[in-house]
């Protein structure tokens, strides 16, 4: 899964790789949590794209509360296509969610020793996500939200952990943002793990463990050298 990530490019990255240009900053954030909202890449009204905040847990337009986004903030690739609450979106909802890197956890001992997962050239990427729009039925102002789409993971990485956010190569945002592009078997070919290579996987500090530690210091290794995945 991933339940934490980061995103703290520059503008000036943002509009480069995802080709938002004229979009506010976003503010860095290190220690990224569900129900928080997310940086995320999509369709504009003019076919353009735009980048939105969205909250980071999905809520199906039919359900009932918005509670139910908090346990689904991932979306499993291999079930998108059955599940009553991703189908939808995946055929007409995509978008990109903005990250440098995310988190993972594996077991030594007593002890879960985070990692933080990022490409060594340190250049941001968008993960695959779906978004949704809901209304309390008691009324009030719409909710977007969004979920990560997960497959296994890459060789490299599962030993730290067996799944991993679908990264979209840059080349292919295009495509994952197209609302006209809805055939399965053209959407299901982004749903694999990452083969290109070039992540890195680095031992970070616990403090990453609570939600409400926030700072660069997360995202730097801990004192002996990196751990290249």
């Amino acid at each position: 899964m991933c339940g934490r990530f980061a995103f703290y490019s520059p503008h000036e990255a943002v509009t480069r790789l995802f080709g938002v240009a004229g979009a506010p900053s976003v503010e860095p954030r290190y220690n990224i949590a569900p129900t928080q909202y997310v940086a995320a890449v999509r369709p504009g009204s003019t076919g353009s794209r735009s980048l939105a905040m969205l909250y980071w847990g999905l809520v199906p337009s039919w359900a009932k509360e918005k509670a139910i986004g908090a346990r689904m903030i991932n979306a499993r690739a291999e079930t998108l296509g059955e599940k009553p609450s991703f189908r939808s979106a995946y055929r007409r909802r995509r978008c990109l969610v903005l990250a440098d890197g995310w988190y993972e956890w594996q077991r030594k001992g007593a002890v879960k020793q985070p990692y933080f997962i990022a490409f060594a050239d340190r250049e941001p990427f968008g993960m695959a996500g779906l978004w949704e729009s809901w209304r309390d039925p008691a009324g009030g102002e719409p909710l977007e939200s969004c979920c990560i789409v997960t497959t296994q993971a890459a060789p490299e990485l599962a030993r730290i952990h067996d799944r991993m956010p679908v990264i979209v190569p840059t080349e292919r945002h295009d495509e994952w943002l197209d609302t006209g592009n809805d055939a399965a078997g053209a959407l299901d070919g982004f749903l694999v793990p990452w083969a290109r290579g070039g992540l890195e996987a680095r031992q970070v500090s616990r403090r990453v463990n609570s939600a409400r530690n926030e700072g660069a210091d997360l995202v730097e290794p801990l004192g002996t050298p990196a751990d290249h995945a």
